[in-house]
């Protein structure tokens, strides 16, 4: 089998990896034919014992790492886009981090790949969530009826390390309560307890501010509709807790101030 019959497959995914490692489509490109250059004129080898889409990756870092990695050093945006939070992480951490959440390998693959222990490839994990998670602090707003799932819903907040400035019951509660002090978050029911709407509450918050929002309702029907615009982050209730985090951080990561 060819190079190419063997590689061209996880061609695109490596373009992928190295756009977001970069932060440039340009830039990506550029450091992926060139590590494709090295391997056509024999500059580099690849691993026989690994799958060939790990075997390119390995590759394709060994390049990057042995030159100095001089795109890693690229000044990024100042923004606060995915890509910009990214690029803030340090250059080993954020190998790590996209290739488990860009490329969805396992810790063992991210090991191998990075040609460092499992421990390492764990650590080098654990710190890019622990700086993520930094950056993400933020300000929430929760609106929620029942007092028992609003002080679960607190709690998994104030877990991730956020501060919660307010909880609220009713649409009238929560528009005056963003007007106070505006939300880094929402997190809202849909059905309140004076019979208003979380869906109106949420409407007349985003009129004023551009923030993420997810609904965690029992009643998810009202909301996946098939009309446009429906939410990016609906939970339903009763709700798994790993959820609601894993929903948090993807909204505030994924948002763009």
């Amino acid at each position: 089998m060819s190079l190419v019959e063997k590689f061209a497959p996880h061609l695109p995914y490596l373009r992928r990896f190295s756009r977001a490692l970069t932060g440039s489509q340009t830039a990506g490109d550029t450091y992926v034919r060139n590590a494709l250059e090295a391997l056509v004129a024999g500059d580099t080898v690849l691993s026989e014992d690994m799958t060939p889409k790990l075997a390119l990756f390995q590759m394709f870092l060994g390049i990057w790492n042995s030159t100095g990695a001089q795109l890693e050093n690229t000044p990024s945006d100042e923004g606060a886009t995915a890509s910009a939070r990214v690029r803030r992480l340090a250059p080993r951490s954020r190998q790590a981090f996209l290739l488990s959440s860009l490329e969805g390998l396992s810790n063992d693959d991210i090991a191998k790949v990075m040609n460092v222990d499992l421990d390492a490839a764990t650590a080098l994990l654990a710190d890019a969530e622990s700086e993520i998670e930094k950056e993400l602090r933020t300000n929430v707003l929760i609106i929620e009826d029942e007092s028992i799932i609003a002080a679960d819903i607190e709690g998994l907040v104030q877990d991730l390390g956020h501060t919660v400035d307010t909880v609220v019951a009713t649409r009238t509660e929560a528009v005056k309560a963003a007007k106070i002090k505006k939300p880094g978050i929402v997190l809202a029911d849909v059905q309140l307890a004076d019979g208003s709407s979380g869906i109106d509450a949420v409407a007349d918050i985003l009129a004023d501010y551009d923030v993420p929002v997810i609904f965690i309702t029992a009643f998810p029907e009202r909301l996946l509709t098939g009309d446009k615009p429906e939410p990016a982050y609906l939970i339903s209730k009763p709700f798994r807790p790993e959820n609601v985090k894993a929903a948090i951080s993807q909204a505030l990561f994924f948002h763009s101030a």
